[in-house]
């Protein structure tokens, strides 16, 4: 399996540089330093060529700076690990170690991404790119960089129509987001957006995630949860006849036919007949809000990668997901486990939302309905997405939860 995986990443840098460097200009793998023509470059790839991951301009200072944020925010053992390979490259040492190399030949004229971007900020930038894990909505993310090290952005790039969704998804979600104002968290800005190539490019500012890490205060998490929650407005209704409801139903219909989706709509049928009447509380959610996502720090809570910003939702979403994906992937549960805990501890984990016990465990059996037909939708097992099969942990979870939910009074 890690064999594919890295496989797989080789496959996909070498499809990437032809979308970002594309035709007349070549990008070429391998250890041999560009050519030393004005418009060439060379890229340190790490951690080498078979297991490619990052990107990184073969200069000091950008290379360094490159590093340090791709380990942000990071565990206390991957940031020794990011601070000890960024000193290495500014002081100039990893540059011989780190032998592989992409060397972007770039004929006079010829555009890339870089001249593109260059064109649409108006300054010179110098790009890091990060590549990403198999998974449907993968796309390279570019940090942009100065001369001196100092990061003024990220772009990303929607290669194809569920990443350019995603993208433009993005866009809305964050004029929205500074449209309503925003007291308790601080998110990304638009600074440029462009159509290039065939591809979707959002410009963003760059958060201050060097800024000093600091604990949560008591609350902020949930607050901020709740603002974002409120963004839309939020409204009450039976859960088996609101209009997420009912969006919901659309989606899994949208998203094909197989057994996993008729297992979904079955559970789900199951879900509206044992929910009767009980009302929940529906509003807007993140969508993807996990501990990798966001950073507490002395200037505040900071929240990135909007792309999955939906409404209506169940209110608390976010601190389900949240709760679910650290379980998962920062602390190794078994996802099947983790599922089913997920339903367990629902009335703790939305009690600071004022949402009741049953309507808590309604809307954790609701999460995991929402997950797996985002999954199935972007047709994510077929990509080779770690948890991209709701069959293998979500569904078991669902079913077993709905059986232990009492029919509504």
């Amino acid at each position: 399996m890690q064999a594919q995986r890295t496989a797989d990443r080789a496959d996909y840098l070498r499809d990437i540089c032809e979308k970002l460097w594309p035709d007349p200009a070549t990008a070429e793998l391998g250890v041999r330093p560009a050519s030393g023509q004005p418009d060439d470059l060379s890229m340190i790839v790490l951690p080498g060529l078979r297991d490619p991951r990052l990107l990184v301009p073969a200069r000091r200072r950008p290379a360094a700076a490159a590093v340090r944020r791709y380990g942000e925010p990071g565990s206390v053992r991957s940031a020794v690990a990011t601070r000890a390979l960024a000193a290495a490259l500014a002081s100039g040492l990893g540059h011989g170690l780190l032998r592989g190399r992409l060397t972007v030949r770039v004929p006079p004229g010829a555009q890339t991404i870089e001249s593109r971007l260059n064109q649409t900020l108006r300054r010179q930038v110098l790009l890091s790119v990060h590549l990403g894990a198999p998974r449907a909505n993968r796309k390279p993310v570019l940090q942009l960089l100065t001369e001196a090290g100092e990061t003024i952005g990220f772009a990303k790039i929607g290669i194809n129509p569920l990443t350019t969704r995603l993208v433009r998804a993005e866009h809305a979600a964050l004029d929205r987001l500074h449209a309503t104002g925003l007291r308790h968290l601080h998110a990304p800005r638009v600074i440029g957006h462009d159509r290039w190539n065939d591809l979707e490019i959002l410009i963003l500012s760059a958060l201050p995630v060097w800024q000093r890490r600091t604990p949560p205060q008591p609350g902020a998490l949930q607050r901020a949860m709740a603002e974002v929650a409120g963004v839309t407005g939020v409204s009450e209704s039976p859960m088996a006849g609101s209009e997420y409801r009912r969006l919901l139903t659309a989606r899994l219909e949208a998203a094909g036919d197989g057994a996993e989706h008729a297992a979904l709509g079955s559970a789900l049928a199951s879900l509206d007949a044992v929910a009767g009447t009980t009302t929940l509380r529906f509003g807007s959610w993140h969508g993807d809000w996990t501990p990798w996502n966001m950073a507490s720090t002395a200037g505040g809570l900071l929240v990135w990668d909007w792309e999955r910003f939906t409404s209506p939702a169940p209110t608390g979403f976010d601190a389900l997901h949240c709760w679910l994906q650290a379980e998962v992937v920062g602390h190794k549960t078994d996802p099947a486990e983790a599922a089913s805990a997920c339903v367990r501890r629902a009335a703790e984990l939305l009690e600071p939302f004022g949402v009741a016990r049953r309507e808590a465990r309604l809307s954790a059996l609701l999460y995991l309905a929402d997950l797996s037909v985002r999954y199935l939708t972007d047709r994510q097992e077929q990509a080779g997405a770690a948890l991209g099969s709701p069959r293998r942990w979500l569904l078991p979870a669902l079913k077993a939860g709905i059986g232990e939910l009492p029919a509504s009074g």
